[in-house]
């Protein structure tokens, strides 16, 4: 049953958001209170009851911590969410680490916990959700994690929006990983069944020789081999009834009165070390309010890695060469950041220091259109005569032309589309006028809006600062052939610079800055991504990702190859993830001279991806998890370098390392480990700054210059 005033608490979220940031005691007593049973359900669910209490303690000490920042009081239930599910991420990296020897840690349900077992004896399951709780403990950690969030909107805690929020992704995206997920549960739910056979198929009794008979991924992938090819096998998942259906009927949990006890008890010394009155006083309904609540147990769906959804066929482009590459200019500097020894961390309550604005630098002396804040859109675009929207020249812009941006801030009333493309004899330039410093501010614009969506191909936009969208900052849909260069993107909520959906081919992006991207909770943003499309010959080449909440660069969901070349990656929640297409698409990504720094979780990760990466040349320092994170890839490691990681090197049987700083006894790596000129300002030419951090003593590493290594 629900206590009494939590429906009413949970209705009346905006304004219980507002009085609790004002400092009313009794709003925060009711805000936490009516949400501490969401939070431990979902946590519940994604790691089992065992470990589920010190988790919400966590989450719900961060959310006290972080919720003055909070600038959307209306999407405080997906806020909290968002810290829940990172909660989670981070408490499975931290497995990793702890089991060393067992690459596929994550995936092995802990046997002192024994959880689908307990669930069965205490729960009384039907036949079909015994089955579908034994199920769960097939899946990846990922998998689960997911069927947590999706059993709460099955229950109607969570919206499809909530979900998508938590995931860090657009809801079509969510809907996408969710069938994804549904479809390996169906397919392990079937794993399960052909197991309890009697007799068990002579095929899968020899093919399961030496199991020992616990769930982990290796075994499920090599039995789901045989199932797909197996009729006796396969035909079992006949008469399954949808998970949806069979949720509702198990059984409950009550929250636990120690949890109650023991975030009052948090609460307190939270509040006394950081001195806020506010979460004080809030203590005893904040954990009491749930005590008596029932929790539903949960576990739920994904589809086979083994079975990507299709792509459209892309056709192949040539990556810009420098010899096709419009001209360098200077690029706008993008000012040091935070100091070295500043957190890393993504966790709600961090504060990122406020950057200071790029250096002005040389862009267009000469253009077909001008814009300027104090212009006019009823005028002729003259250097006379300016616009004054970016939209408005766009709308004006033909092949061949070029946009010029004077400089001064300006505030983006609503989202810019560019849809007018050039050709490769005609390309179209939007640039910075001269040593002038333009600025897209889209602060005014709603969290659901990308400020700027472009969809013509032959561009080259240089010389821009843009900031502030709640959003995603600069997305580029199917976009072929355009550059982008020397650009400052930062403080966007999801993303910077997004490049996505099919056809994206043969764009580079170079010498850029991509910093500070977060959304409100501070557990989400990426700097740069490639995700969710296809398309050749993309170069992403010289630019800095730091201080993004999730990625410095994102490749996850995109199944065609990108070259990543003299690239640094620093104090993000990760530094370069390299993965694949949905439904782990082998994807060879070659990833060459590129540094990672002070990155809370990892520098270099392949998020599952198992295809072919090449690896050459790269560096990794201070990263907190691990250095090279390689469980899946079968990579090809050469002459990388690692030192003071969490873990330098986790690898998995099918990659290869040579001549790497792990492969022999080094010492003395670099000639410096200090990275303050590092994250200074970029010289005039745009180029990255010239420093002795990271620079090889031997020919193991990052050259830390924009040059190719020999």
């Amino acid at each position: 049953m629900l206590v009494d005033g939590r429906r009413e608490a949970v209705a009346d979220v905006p304004r219980l958001v507002a009085a609790a940031q004002s400092g009313d005691a009794a709003a925060l007593e009711r805000l936490l209170g009516a949400h501490l049973p969401l939070v431990h359900h979902l946590i519940a669910r994604a790691v089992g009851p065992g470990e589920a209490d010190d988790l919400t303690q966590e989450t719900m000490l961060r959310a006290v911590r972080g919720l003055a920042g909070l600038r959307e009081p209306e999407r405080f239930r997906s806020w909290l969410v968002a810290i829940a599910y990172r909660r989670v991420q981070e408490h499975g990296r931290r497995r990793v680490l702890e089991l060393p020897h067992r690459l596929e840690a994550l995936d092995v349900p802990d046997p002192g916990t024994d959880f689908a077992d307990r669930s069965l004896a205490e729960l009384a399951l039907s036949a079909q959700r015994r089955e579908l709780v034994r199920a769960t403990a097939w899946l990846d950690q990922g998998d689960r994690r997911l069927l947590a969030l999706w059993w709460q909107e099955v229950l109607g805690d969570l919206d499809r929006a909530e979900l998508a929020d938590a995931l860090g992704v657009e809801q079509a995206h969510a809907a996408v990983k969710l069938k994804r997920m549904k479809a390996q549960l169906d397919l392990v739910r079937c794993l399960v069944r052909a197991l309890d056979a009697e007799p068990r198929c002579a095929d899968l009794a020899l093919a399961s020789a030496g199991w020992d008979g616990r769930p982990d991924s290796v075994w499920r992938k090599r039995l789901a081999r045989h199932l797909r090819g197996c009729a006796e096998c396969g035909g079992r998942s006949a008469g399954l009834v949808p998970p949806e259906r069979l949720l509702p009927g198990l059984g409950v949990l009550l929250v636990p009165d120690r949890l109650a006890d023991g975030l009052r008890a948090a609460l307190r010394d939270g509040a006394a070390t950081a001195g806020r009155t506010t979460a004080r006083a809030a203590v005893g309904a904040a954990a009491g309010a749930a005590v008596v609540t029932a929790v539903l147990l949960a576990v739920l769906p994904w589809p086979a890695p083994d079975s990507p959804a299709p792509h459209p066929s892309a056709p192949a482009a040539t990556a810009p060469s420098s010899a096709s590459l419009p001209p360098p200019s200077p690029s706008p500097s993008v000012s040091a950041s935070p100091p070295a020894s500043a957190s890393a961390s993504a966790d709600v309550d961090a504060r990122p220091a406020a950057p200071r604005p790029p250096s002005a630098l040389p862009g267009v002396a000469v253009a077909d259109l001008y814009v300027a804040p104090d212009g006019s859109d009823d005028s002729d675009g003259s250097l006379a005569h300016p616009f004054a929207s970016l939209a408005r020249a766009a709308s004006a812009v033909r092949p061949g032309q070029t946009i010029a941006l004077r400089g001064g801030t300006y505030r983006l009333a609503a989202p810019v589309v560019l849809t007018t493309a050039g050709t490769d004899g005609q390309r179209i330039t939007l640039s910075a006028y001269r040593d002038e410093r333009p600025v897209l501010d889209a602060s005014a614009l709603p969290a659901a809006a990308w400020a700027v969506t472009q969809s013509g191909g032959f561009w080259t936009v240089q010389g821009l600062e843009l900031r502030g969208a709640a959003g995603h900052g600069w997305v580029c849909t199917g976009c072929r052939s355009v550059v982008f260069q020397r650009l400052a993107f930062h403080g966007n909520g999801r993303s910077g610079l997004l490049l996505r959906d099919a056809g994206t081919n043969g764009n580079a992006v170079l010498d850029s800055d991509f910093y500070d991207n977060r959304d409100a909770a501070g557990t989400a943003g990426t700097g740069l991504g490639l995700t969710f499309g296809s398309g050749t010959g993309n170069v992403v080449r010289g630019n800095r990702f730091h201080g993004n909440a999730t990625d410095g660069l994102d490749l996850g969901g995109f199944t065609d190859p990108v070259t990543v070349d003299s690239n640094w990656s620093y104090r993000n929640g990760n530094g370069f993830t390299l993965g694949g297409g949905g439904g782990r698409t082998a994807v060879a990504h070659l990833v060459t001279n590129n540094a990672a720094w002070d990155n809370s979780g990892l520098g270099f990760n392949d998020e599952g991806n198992p295809g072919a990466l090449r690896l050459t040349g790269n560096s990794a320092l201070r990263n907190a998890l691990v250095g090279f994170y390689l469980p899946d890839a079968a990579a090809e490691l050469s002459a990388n370098a690692a030192l003071d990681n969490g873990r330098d090197i986790q690898r998995g049987p099918k990659s290869r390392s040579t001549g790497n700083s792990w492969d022999a006894t080094a010492t003395d790596l670099f000639t410096s480990t200090d990275p303050s000129t590092a994250e200074a300002p970029r010289p005039p030419d745009g180029a990255l700054p010239a420093t002795a951090f990271l620079r090889p003593r031997t020919a193991v590493g990052a050259t830390m210059t924009e040059q190719h290594p020999s």
